[in-house]
């Protein structure tokens, strides 16, 4: 019987009599994007697609890996003992990611970017790539102690971020979150209340669609030691939304180990703990897009013990020999029906 997940709490608003459906959608963060919104007689559903592109443009220019002119690649390239101003975009991601940093005890890490290209999981020299090979135990160690010696330093107040030399920031675990977030906040100063967006499969809901439901989103399958896919549970993304990390996207086989490109910052090698995916339901898209890498690299028992503590809604997939084992947190639990 297939799991059904609802939000405790229920907004019984309805749309504005004479509302329609409409769709937008584009190309954003090497990924595509949508949204769909019950849109007031009267608006332009085309403005509002232009000014969810926009949305993300900014988010692009500010916070990609990829593109060598964005405000993080800068701060990476930037001497030691620079401080840099921060619009609030990259500041309110940077706040956040480094506060998941210190409460997982560094089992998350925003500015673990330099690891993230050892492995070949960055922008260049990458693990798809003619020439590359897994790194040794001596330039994994390297990059750590680099690391540990120059963490970048926040200064809220003035919104500026510290560059003690080296230090590189990779956001691409709460970026994309953000980003959705960024998409439903501005639905909202625009006046709509009903909504789905997404962008690269996280996506964030309020309201209801045409007739009153909610909007049912399918939880991300995962594919089993075969290749086939169970059903997954469906969930009610009424005031929520959804992130998943997976061991299954972006991965290469190093002999008989499979090389996920989710890292741990701790150890500086790949998780193996044998997560096949978490997902987390949270009221942002940035909560669930980093805490289900952080709960990721913490594993099913103390990531569990994590999310119990702190109320998070999480459910863990652990690969077992010809099948997957779900764990589920109590606050996931208290939304099944």
């Amino acid at each position: 019987m297939r799991a059904v997940l609802i939000p405790l709490q229920i907004d019984l608003a309805q749309p504005p009599a004479g509302s329609a459906l409409y769709q937008a959608g584009g190309a954003s963060m090497g990924s595509s994007w949508s949204a769909r919104m019950m849109l007031p007689s009267g608006q332009s559903g085309d403005a509002l697609g232009q000014a969810l592109q926009r949305e993300l443009d900014e988010i692009v220019a500010q916070m990609s890996h990829w593109d060598s002119d964005s405000l993080l690649a800068r701060y990476n390239r930037a001497p030691g003992g620079s401080w840099h101003a921060l619009p609030p975009q990259f500041h309110d991601v940077a706040e956040y990611a480094l506060q998941v940093a210190r409460d997982t005890d560094g089992a998350y890490d925003p500015a673990g970017g330099a690891l993230v290209n050892l492995w070949g999981f960055g922008p260049t020299g990458r693990y798809d790539q003619a020439g590359f090979y897994a790194p040794a135990a001596a330039a994994i160690d390297e990059v750590l102690a680099r690391r540990r010696a120059h963490q970048p330093r926040l200064d809220p107040e003035g919104r500026r971020l510290y560059q003690p030399g080296g230090a590189i920031l990779d956001f691409s675990s709460v970026a994309k979150g953000y980003a959705v977030d960024r998409m439903a906040q501005c639905l909202e100063r625009h006046g709509l209340r009903h909504y789905l967006v997404e962008a690269g499969g996280e996506l964030r809901g309020a309201g209801v669609k045409p007739g009153g439901d909610p909007w049912w989103v399918e939880i991300e399958g995962v594919p089993d030691a075969v290749g086939d896919t169970a059903a997954a549970p469906v969930v009610a993304l009424h005031g929520l939304a959804i992130a998943t990390s997976g061991d299954y996207r972006r991965y290469f086989q190093h002999g008989p180990r499979r090389v996920t490109h989710t890292l741990d910052p701790r150890s500086g090698y790949p998780v193996a703990n044998g997560l096949a995916s978490v997902t987390v339901l949270a009221p942002t898209c940035m909560a669930a897009d980093a805490l289900s890498t952080a709960l990721t690299v913490l594993g099913p028992e103390e990531g569990l013990a994590y999310a119990d503590a702190r109320g998070i809604a999480a459910r863990f997939l652990l690969r077992r020999p010809g099948a997957l084992l779900e764990t589920t947190s109590a606050a996931w639990r208290a939304l099944l029906q």
